[in-house]
Formats: C-alpha cells, structure tokens, sequence
C-alpha cells in the first residue's frame, strides 16, 4: 500500500525519502560510501540521515570503492540490506571485480544458500561539465553482467520507487542516478534555463512508503507515427523532440535495462514498425545494440525501416565540447524526421 499523501520533490530528494522511508522500515538497511554521512553525499541525497539514524547506519567509508563493494557484500550476507553509493560512476571501476566476481554470482555460486540484497548508487551522465571523469554512462557494461539488475529512473516518482523496490530485492541491483535530472526535467538544450520539478506533471510523489516494479517499463507518451525507445536523461530529450517536430512518436522508458521489459517494446513496435533507439552513452556496443538486436529478432516481420540509434560518439566524454558529445534534441529530432521519412 501506498501513502496517500503527495508532495512535490525534486530526484534529490525523492532519493532521500526513499532511503529515509526504508531505513525507518527496516532495521536491516544500511547507507554507506564515501561522504554519505556527516556531509551528506557531495549531491546531498543522504543528507540529514546520518543524524536521524546514527553512524551505525549511515557509515562514512574512506576512498575505496572495491572495499565500499566488498563490505557491501559480507553485510549482505550476514542479513543486512547495505545500500552503497559509488559518488560517481565514473569511480565504479576499481570495485568491478567484487561486483562481478563477488556479488553478481553469489547466490548461484552458493546453490541459492546466500542472496545478495545489495544496492549500488551511483550518479551517471553529464551535464554538469564533468568532463571525462565525471560523465560516464556505463550501464552497458553491467547490463552484460548475469546476476545483476540494472536501473535507471527519469523522473522523481520513479526514482523513490524503483530505489525502495531495489533495497528490498533480494538480488544486487546497479541503481543508476541521470545526476542532469537531480534538479530538474533537461529537454537536451544546453541553453535552456533552470527548472523545477515542482511545476514538472511527474513531480507529486508519495511522502510514504510506495515501490515501482523493477523490469515494467513506461509509456511516456503513446504514438502511431515510430516508436522511441530509451532511458534516464534521454527521456525527456526524445520527448521535446518530438514535440519540436510534431511526429506522432510513441516514447517507451525502459526504466530498467535488467531486466528488461520487451514486451511492451514489442506491442510498440509491432503496431508503428519503425524504432528509434537513443542513449547517452558510446553507440559503439552501448546497450542501445542489445536493444536493437532484440528487437529486430522479435518484430522483424514487422519493421518498415531499419531501426536507428541515436547515441554518445565513440570517444571519451569531453569537458569543452560537452554539447556536441551529448545527444540532443537537435539530433533526435533529425533522426526522428529521417526515420519517419524512410521508405519501406
């Protein structure tokens, strides 16, 4: 059951009541990483929990993400739920091993005598002039990965929902944060002025306990003309394009990469026959070729052209050319009109 009562949040802080709502309801759930506590998280989604619930349940770790991941992991198995925030994706990496090797195969390793109720957090994409270092989007990379789950919401409603639903998972999940929405929906202008998610329509979120099922992904707006198909930051890019072009797109956020919900993606494309794929990160094996190769097995009777993805360019992220690497409006938008446009 959910709690009636709504109030506006920004995904900052919608990512705080969730873990403020799951610490106060279970007293297995723990936060920790580096600067969660006394400072609050360097984007503020862990601050003031430190003092409501203590340094044994929201514990500062040094700078070590495969010890952070590791401690993870020997909570879990010891009947904990440990909530763990890597402070940028980018800073995954050094903790991949205990991820893969540890948690990822844990419970089928054990004969299902251990599960692996971990949650990773961790901000992803750019947007703020990170550069390099601070932009990646690397859900790719574990989306690949038998034994995990991979989230990432678009919005306020879903972010509170679907973290809620990963602590109680009983299987480890990559919750990835778009830190470009933490504030405020992004249409992929890199001109457009701030905003707030109070005036935004998926800002009410439940004050209370509530979750979004992992693996159901979401009709963002229905169309006839082309399906869209996408995630996180890109949601709200691929919907201002197709209101900047005026096809009558249907736009699918995943949601959750792992796992994913192709039924719904199949119903779309099987009714509009043509697919647009658009994410943030490196086309070159992003997930959007998973995608399109899953999609082309399934509704291949059915496509009309061939289906398009609109993605990162294969380089590293850039600092000083941040808006020519990010794919924008502008460029859904193109791709959209050429989609529509192709002859079968």
């Amino acid at each position: 059951m959910s709690d009636p009562a709504t109030k506006g949040m920004s995904m900052i802080q919608a990512l705080n009541s969730a873990l403020d709502v799951m610490l106060a309801r279970d007293s297995t759930v723990v936060a920790l990483g580096e600067d969660v506590g006394y400072f609050g998280g360097v984007f503020r989604v862990t601050e003031g929990l430190q003092r409501k619930y203590g340094t044994h349940r929201v514990l500062d770790t040094p700078i070590a993400e495969g010890g952070i991941i590791g401690a993870a992991i020997g909570m879990a198995v010891n009947g904990l739920r440990p909530v763990a925030e890597i402070q940028f994706a980018d800073y995954i990496y050094p903790a991949y091993d205990q991820i893969v090797s540890e948690l990822a195969r844990l419970r089928y390793r054990s004969g299902g005598a251990y599960t692996a109720p971990v949650t990773i957090r961790t901000p992803c994409g750019g947007g703020i002039r990170g550069g390099q270092t601070h932009s990646q989007s690397p859900e790719g990379v574990f989306a690949h990965v038998s034994g995990l789950q991979t989230v990432m919401p678009s919005n306020p409603y879903d972010a509170k929902g679907l973290l809620i639903a990963a602590i109680e998972s009983d299987d480890p999940v990559i919750f990835f944060e778009p830190k470009r929405l933490y504030n405020g929906p992004f249409d992929g202008d890199p001109q457009q002025p701030a905003t707030s998610w109070a005036d935004h329509p998926l800002a009410e979120v439940p004050e209370g306990y509530y979750s979004v099922p992992i693996g159901q992904a979401a009709i963002r707006k229905a169309g006839e003309a082309l399906t869209v198909v996408t995630y996180g930051t890109m949601v709200h890019v691929c919907l201002a394009a197709a209101a900047h072009t005026g096809i009558d797109a249907e736009i699918i956020d995943l949601r959750s990469m792992v796992p994913l919900d192709m039924d719904t993606i199949a119903t779309s494309v099987e009714k509009t026959g043509r697919c647009l794929i658009a994410h943030e990160a490196t086309r070159f094996a992003g997930f959007g070729a998973e995608l399109s190769a899953s999609i082309q097995e399934r509704c291949f009777w059915s496509l009309e052209a061939p289906i398009v993805r609109v993605a990162g360019w294969d380089t590293p992220y850039p600092h000083a050319f941040e808006w020519e690497y990010f794919p924008g409006k502008v460029r859904v938008a193109r791709a959209l009109q050429e989609l529509a446009q192709t002859v079968s």
